[in-house]
């Protein structure tokens, strides 16, 4: 299968998605960055604009083995990750494999649960693994987990620890939507759509494990020049030199940008990455990879806002 036609098949996803999902292409798009990238996704906003229907739909649109996790401030680690039982049959005990065990992890309202739960994710999300007494247990690929989460101002939440945040490779945000979105929204409800039902919505499977694994190869072998990189480097420099910023980007949120760049210019039918690139995944890959000053805070002053201020001091590569 050519390039072309790979990228002909995640346009499908696209559209299979948009079946159940009216205006959040930029958080579709974020999705399938971080499906090829081989990173994982946390969707902020507020109750009610789509971000658990979202996830279901891009399982419903792959041919992947899919599980979802409800979290709850009772939720334990080896409710996740799974735990070693009796079994009474055979007398001896055994590793019963928790829902972390799938594909796609899609992890509801992960900001309900204590960080001691939330924890039980790290080596799933870095290693690829989990370890339960002592035995090491490979998860599947391709592997993702998809968060969601209400902000963190919101009754009854927990802030991400900087740990679990940096294991995410974009925090998409999801705001309301325009007028004539909601309006198709409620239109489509009008007419008996129901997120309840997606195969009633035509939602259907285009894309498999072996079509993910060959783009990913794909965007390998996508470009970086020097120049590129060191213009990457400077933005991470210059989030660590902001008055507003108590801790800047590190040399893995480099890494983690120079990744998403490298699957957006892919899909974007490019050989290399360019600036635009760069500067299109920047806010999604860093605005929850830099702690504020209080100071700052207080004044209003947003991850985004202190981003994009560096976006336009740092030179960009001709």
């Amino acid at each position: 299968m050519t390039d072309s036609d790979l990228r002909a098949s995640f346009a499908n996803v696209r559209t299979e998605v948009g079946k159940a999902v009216v205006g959040q292409d930029a958080a579709v798009s974020g999705l399938i960055v971080a499906l090829l990238a081989g990173g994982h996704v946390l969707l902020e906003g507020v109750p009610g604009v789509a971000k658990t229907l979202l996830v279901r739909s891009l399982s419903h649109a792959l041919h992947l083995h899919t599980a979802r996790v409800q979290f709850t401030p009772d939720l334990m680690p080896g409710d996740v990750t799974g735990s070693v039982v009796y079994d009474a049959k055979n007398g001896d005990f055994e590793f019963r494999r928790g829902p972390v065990f799938t594909n796609i992890l899609l992890a509801d309202e992960i900001n309900r649960t204590p960080p001691k739960t939330q924890s039980s994710l790290l080596e799933a999300m870095e290693e690829r693994q989990v370890t339960v007494d002592g035995v090491t247990h490979a998860l599947p690929e391709p592997f993702l987990v998809a968060a969601t989460q209400n902000p963190v101002e919101y009754e009854g939440t927990y802030a991400l620890p900087e740990a679990q945040l940096d294991r995410f490779l974009l925090k998409l945000v999801l705001d309301l939507p325009q007028r004539e979105a909601e309006v198709e929204v409620l239109q489509r409800h009008a007419d008996g759509f129901s997120p309840r039902d997606l195969a009633a919505a035509g939602v259907t499977a285009v894309v498999g494990a072996d079509e993910i694994a060959a783009a990913r190869a794909a965007v390998v072998r996508v470009g970086a020049k020097p120049e590129l990189l060191g213009y990457i480097v400077d933005l991470a420099r210059g989030t660590r030199q902001s008055p507003s910023v108590k801790l800047g980007v590190s040399p893995r949120g480099a890494t983690a940008l120079l990744a998403a760049a490298k699957a957006w210019a892919w899909l974007s039918g490019a050989e290399a990455i360019t600036p635009d690139h760069v500067q299109a995944m920047l806010l999604p890959v860093w605005r929850h990879r830099i702690a504020l000053r209080p100071e700052a805070e207080l004044e209003g002053v947003s991850a985004d806002t202190i981003l994009r201020s560096v976006v336009s001091q740092v030179q960009v590569p001709l």
